[in-house]
């Protein structure tokens, strides 16, 4: 057989091949402490659980389910974005229900971009930002987001040759990697620069409900105008503890929307109509429960955060996402081979930062999906290993 020739230009998923070497450490025998992916440890809760198991019960509910979305849910969406962004959407052409916002990711491509057009990507970044447009023969323009803009990109600094021929510009807020957040000046900045320039701004927002201390991330709806240009995907994942449920959604943009949802309905016939009803439930759930949730990833943070102390490792200061965002220790040659040496020896895996771009690197990305106790058994193997290393070193002088 012959494999296509696009797939040469596409890397094989990061965390998937972690995976893979975790897997056969753990056939090994070995104790390893997975800090690297971000799968919500905590189950959603038991109402959500509880419509689940009362809607599955009904024989109605087992045949395909549409293409768009139950309009219960697409009602739930445009409530929750009513309710917590003041953002009016109508149901039945603003709201796409999506197979987790990684599948909507992964068509956006196709509905705006070809062979020599240019999309905007965040640098670090979510990678499924621009591999699937690679597939399409698009070009990408790696944003730079830096600490010393407190990982915003500079819009001035992108060339105007680029953006003659730039589609699309991704933005994520409270983002992944870095968990910086972004207030709605900046927003209605993008939102500016999108209309200026005649780009689809894609606005990725799945950690919108994952914050702490009084904080609250906007929508890139809430900017006056913002329909006309921008579409925004978020996800039960994160926001309710169902990563493994693969449910979300797309909403704004009338024309964007219907482009979207011409590719899905040739790529699949919807979900599962009990998830659906489990997922309109949960985006009703009252602020108490994020709350009470949040306050558990507060924790976990301030565990992550002094032992990071302890080790004197800078980390990014935003209070939000699953993530603790550091530098890698100084004496490694890249984030690369910190990670890699750290689950050789220790068991515990992180992300490299170079995973999210060339502008990650010398960062590592840690996930607080774990309980505190395992968290602190990761950081202390971490810190007694680098501690060793010292003295080895010591011991050679």
């Amino acid at each position: 057989m012959k494999i296509a020739e696009r797939l040469e230009n596409l890397p094989t998923y990061i965390f998937a091949t972690i995976g893979k070497r975790i897997a056969a450490l753990r056939a090994a025998g070995v104790d390893v402490i997975r800090l690297d992916i971000g799968s919500p440890d905590m189950p959603p809760p038991d109402v959500v659980i509880a419509t689940l198991n009362e809607a599955a019960l009904q024989p109605e509910n087992h045949g395909y389910a549409g293409f768009y979305g139950d309009p219960e849910f697409r009602r739930a969406v445009a409530h929750f974005y009513q309710r917590r962004f003041g953002a009016a959407l109508a149901p039945e052409s603003e709201v796409l229900a999506l197979i987790g916002s990684k599948e909507g990711i992964q068509h956006l491509p196709t509905a705006f971009l070809e062979r020599g057009s240019v999309v905007l990507v965040p640098n670090p970044g979510y990678p499924t930002y621009s591999n699937p447009a690679v597939l399409v023969g698009a070009e990408l323009y790696q944003m730079p987001l830096l600490r010393e803009n407190d990982f915003l990109p500079d819009f001035d600094a992108i060339p105007a040759e680029v953006l003659r021929k730039a589609r699309v510009l991704w933005l994520n807020y409270p983002n992944n990697p870095t968990s910086a957040i972004a207030d709605l000046d900046f927003l209605v900045e993008a939102v500016a620069f999108a209309r200026q320039h005649k780009l689809l701004l894609a606005y990725d927002n799945p950690y919108s409900e994952v914050v702490w201390d009084g904080s609250q991330p906007p929508s890139i709806l809430q900017v006056p105008g913002a329909m006309d240009v921008a579409i925004e995907f978020n996800s039960l994942s994160k926001l309710a503890n169902m990563a493994g449920w693969r449910v979300g959604m797309v909403v704004g943009n009338v024309e964007a929307i219907s482009a979207i949802a011409r590719v899905k309905t040739n790529s699949d016939t919807g979900i599962f109509r009990p998830i659906q009803r489990a997922a309109a439930v949960a985006l009703d759930l009252p602020a108490s429960w994020y709350t009470e949730r949040n306050a558990v990833y507060q924790q976990r943070r301030e565990v992550v955060t002094r032992a990071l102390d302890r080790m004197n490792l800078w980390y990014a200061p935003y209070e939000a996402t699953l993530y603790v965002w550091a530098e890698v220790p100084p004496q490694f040659a890249s984030s690369a081979a910190f990670t890699e040496e750290l689950l050789e020896e220790t068991g515990v895996s992180v992300s490299p930062g170079s995973a999210f771009g060339e502008y990650g690197e010398g960062y590592l990305r840690i996930s607080l999906v774990q309980s505190e106790e395992l968290l602190r058994e990761a950081l202390e193997r971490w810190e007694r290993w680098l501690l060793r290393k010292a003295l080895r070193m010591v011991g050679k002088q």
